[in-house]
């Protein structure tokens, strides 16, 4: 996958950006790419003692598909005592449908005006059957309880971001609401696919997930329909 990533006739994966000059810039994660730099230079997995990151480490070798350090890696947790991940699938589908919402506004003390605004609404389905990643992602989006989630190995999220046009009692009076991610103090709203998709990638590397399939378009990742990931 590094090599094919500059290989000439090669899509250009969103992680990869040209920088000019003959530079790229890879958006993963920096600090394990030195672990993974070593590995190419010395044949050998050289990390220092106490290191506490390898599942990390495995996520960056299965994204880059470097399968002598992967092999290494599950070596180096044998002899550890670390018991390895189990199998596991997880599935993300995410479809969005417009919605023409009709509101009165209100333009003078005595002066109402019938207004229009299309509202996007988000519908998610996760099916994952590693209960650990589940709830990572469950916490991840906010949901604490099982207030927007079923219970099994799946749940369901729909979300519909508030449009600048739309009064907030509108909004709240249809019973629309929004989607968060991210912990204290990095609270961020998810208004679309993309940034939906983006934090389940996050969850599924974290949790030692490759990617599998994408479906429509596997060169357009982020505004795909369905993602599959799997974990051997």
């Amino acid at each position: 996958m590094l090599g094919a990533m500059f290989r000439a006739g090669t899509p250009m994966t969103p992680n990869l950006n040209p920088q000019g000059g003959g530079h790229y810039f890879i958006d993963r994660d920096g600090k394990a790419f030195r672990h993974i730099l070593n590995f190419l230079r010395l044949g050998r997995l050289d990390l220092p003692c106490g290191y506490g990151e390898t599942a990390l480490l495995r996520a960056e070798a299965d994204f880059y598909q470097i399968r002598p350090l992967l092999d290494a890696l599950r070596e180096l947790e044998a002899s550890q005592g670390t018991p390895a991940p189990t199998a596991a699938l997880l599935h993300a589908d995410v479809d969005s449908s417009p919605r023409l919402v009709h509101f009165s506004a209100r333009r003078g003390p005595h002066h109402y005006e019938l207004s229009s605004v299309q509202v996007d609404t988000f519908r998610a389905n996760l099916f994952c059957t590693d209960p650990e990643c589940l709830g990572a992602m469950r916490a991840r989006f906010g949901v604490a309880n099982e207030d927007r989630a079923e219970g099994g190995p799946h749940f369901h999220l729909e979300w519909a971001p508030c449009p600048a046009e739309l009064p907030e009692v509108e909004y709240r009076r249809l019973g629309l609401q929004p989607l968060w991610t991210g912990g204290p103090g990095e609270r961020r709203e998810v208004v679309g696919t993309p940034g939906f998709l983006e934090e389940v990638l996050r969850v599924a590397l974290e949790h030692g997930f490759r990617l599998d399939s994408v479906f429509p378009d596997p060169e357009d990742l982020l505004n795909s329909r369905s993602l599959r990931f799997v974990r051997h």
